[in-house]
C-alpha cells in the first residue's frame, strides 16, 4: 500500500528530514515514523537550495538573527552554489575533489539554513568526513585551530568561588597540558566583586608563568562588562547565543549589546601591555534544545535553530565557539545516540559556517548516556581534527552535576590517537613552581 506525505512549507519539510531528537518529538513538530523521515529527506534532497535563502524560516520583520543572516550573506560567494539542489550540494562537500580553501570561499555564501539542510541529509560518517576538511585559526593571545593541534579549554571551577580552589584546579589542568585554548571558570555567583576576583587572579596565573594561553570569566556579558568598568583584565568576552531573537532576549542579549560588548573589549586590548596575537575576543556556547526551552523556537527544529546560532556568532569573529552538547538534558536530547548525532552535526556546521568549533561532551545524569557514551564522542571528534575540547578537574562538574571527563582522559585522547591531534601546552613539573602570593 502506497502512502504520500505531503510537507506545508520549509519549516515542516526541515523539521521531520531531522534525525530523531527528543526535543523535536517534544515540540510536536519531528516526524511520526521513519518512512515520513525517508520521504522528507528524499523531499529536500530535491530541494533548490536557493529556495532556502529566499522563504525565510522566521521573518526578518520580526526577528534579528533572520535579518542577519540575510544582511551577512554574499551573492558572489554563492554563485558556485546557485543551481544546486540540497543533494547535490551534499555531494559537492563530500568529493574528494572539493577542496578546504574551496569550501573557506564559499562560508558568506552559505547560510546556516543550508548547512543544517546538509546536515539532515548525511550520516555520522559523512558529517565526520566533511568536516575533517576544514580547520578555523583564529588568534587572541596565542593561536588555536592549526592543524597538528587539539586546543583544550581549561575549567577550574568552585563551588563557592574560592579563588585558591580555583587556582589549585587550574594548575592540576596546566600539568596535564590542558587549558592552551582558555582558562574558563563558571562562576557559582554571578555577582561583579565575584567575577572581578576570579578575572584578576586567573590574569596574575597567566602572566606569572607566563602560559600561553587567554582567561575568561562566563558570567553574563553584562556583570563582565561591569568588571571591565572597574578594572578588570578581560581577554575574551563571553557570551551564550541561541536561534532567534526571541531566545537571545532569554538569555537577557540582543545582537546590539554583542557589538558593543566586542568593541569594548578591543577597545580594552590596546590599553593592556599584552602581545596580542589578533583580534578575535569573543567565546560563545550554544547547545541544541536551548531556543526549545525558552519556548522561542517558533515551530523550527532545534538543530536548524542551532546552525542559526552559529549565524550570530560568526558575525563577531569569535576566538572559539562550544557547542554544550547533551547539557540540556534527555527532554532535547534524550540518550547516547541523539547526544554523539548532535555534536556531530554541530561540528559540521560550525566548520563549515567558518567558526572555530569545540565541543563540551558531557550528558546529564538522567539522561541515557554514561562515561563510555562520552568516550564515543570524543573519539568521534578528535579523530577527525576537532578543535577544542573541555577539560575538568573533577568527573563532575559541581555546579550543574553533570558527568564530564577528567583531564587525564581528554589528554589520552589526543595522546593515543594520532600526532594530528595533540595539545600545545606542555605540563609543569612540580619543580618549576614558583608560586606567586595571592
Amino acid at each position: 500500500m502506497s502512502v504520500h506525505y505531503r510537507f506545508s512549507d520549509l519549516r515542516e519539510l526541515l523539521a521531520k528530514a531531522n534525525e530523531e531528537k527528543s526535543g523535536d518529538q517534544l515540540a510536536g513538530i519531528a516526524a511520526a515514523s521513519e518512512r515520513e523521515r525517508v520521504a522528507a529527506k528524499s523531499a529536500l534532497a530535491d530541494l533548490p537550495l536557493i529556495d532556502l535563502l529566499n522563504n525565510p524560516l522566521i521573518s526578518p520583520e520580526t526577528d534579528e538573527v533572520s535579518r542577519l543572516i540575510l544582511d551577512s550573506h554574499d551573492p558572489a560567494a554563492f554563485g558556485p552554489l546557485r543551481s544546486m539542489t540540497v543533494g547535490q550540494f551534499r555531494e559537492f562537500l563530500l568529493d574528494n575533489q572539493t577542496t578546504e580553501n574551496e569550501l573557506k570561499s564559499l562560508k558568506w555564501g552559505i547560510t546556516p539554513e543550508m548547512a543544517a539542510a546538509a546536515a539532515k541529509l548525511m550520516s555520522n560518517k559523512d558529517l565526520v568526513l566533511a568536516a575533517a576538511k576544514i580547520r578555523n585559526v583564529t588568534r587572541c593571545r596565542n593561536t588555536i585551530g592549526e592543524r597538528g593541534v587539539l586546543g583544550i579549554r581549561l575549567q577550574p571551577n568552585h563551588p563557592s568561588d574560592d579563588i585558591g580552589g580555583i587556582l589549585l584546579a587550574a594548575f592540576d589542568g596546566l600539568m596535564y597540558g590542558c587549558g592552551d585554548a582558555v582558562i574558563g571558570v563558571n562562576p557559582a555567583t554571578d555577582s561583579v566583586e565575584a567575577v572581578d576576583a576570579i578575572l584578576k587572579a586567573i590574569d596574575r596565573l597567566i602572566t606569572a608563568f607566563a602560559i600561553p594561553t587567554q582567561a575568561c570569566c562566563l558570567a553574563h556579558i553584562t556583570t563582565q562588562l561591569a568588571c571591565l568598568d572597574h578594572g578588570a583584565p578581560i581577554d575574551l568576552l563571553f557570551q551564550s547565543v541561541a536561534g532567534t531573537q526571541a531566545a537571545n532576549k532569554s538569555f537577557g542579549i540582543n545582537l546590539a549589546m554583542l557589538r558593543e560588548g566586542r568593541e569594548r573589549v578591543l577597545d580594552h586590548h590596546r590599553t593592556r601591555d599584552v602581545a596580542w596575537g589578533g583580534d578575535n575576543v569573543m567565546y560563545f556556547e550554544t547547545g541544541q534544545g536551548s531556543a526549545l526551552s525558552a519556548d522561542a523556537h517558533h515551530g523550527v527544529d532545534q538543530l536548524t535553530l542551532e546552525a542559526r546560532a552559529y549565524g550570530v556568532a560568526r558575525a563577531f569573529d569569535p576566538f572559539l565557539v562550544n557547542t554544550v552538547v547533551g547539557f540540556i538534558g534527555p527532554e532535547y536530547l534524550y540518550d547516547e545516540r541523539q547526544i554523539v548525532r548532535a555534536g556531530l552535526e554541530d561540528h559540521f556546521m560550525g566548520k563549515l559556517l567558518g567558526l572555530p568549533m569545540g565541543c563540551d561532551v558531557c550528558y546529564t545524569n538522567h539522561a541515557v548516556a554514561d562515561q563510555n557514551s562520552a568516550d564515543n564522542l570524543m573519539l568521534l571528534l578528535a579523530g577527525r581534527r576537532l578543535q577544542l575540547f573541555h577539560g575538568r578537574s573533577w568527573c563532575r562538574r559541581r555546579d550543574a552535576q553533570l558527568p564530564v571527563h577528567q583531564l587525564p582522559r581528554r589528554f589520552g585522547c589526543p595522546q593515543n590517537l594520532r600526532p594530528a591531534s595533540r595539545p600545545r601546552i606542555s605540563g609543569l613539573a612540580p619543580a618549576e613552581w614558583d608560586l606567586p602570593k595571592w
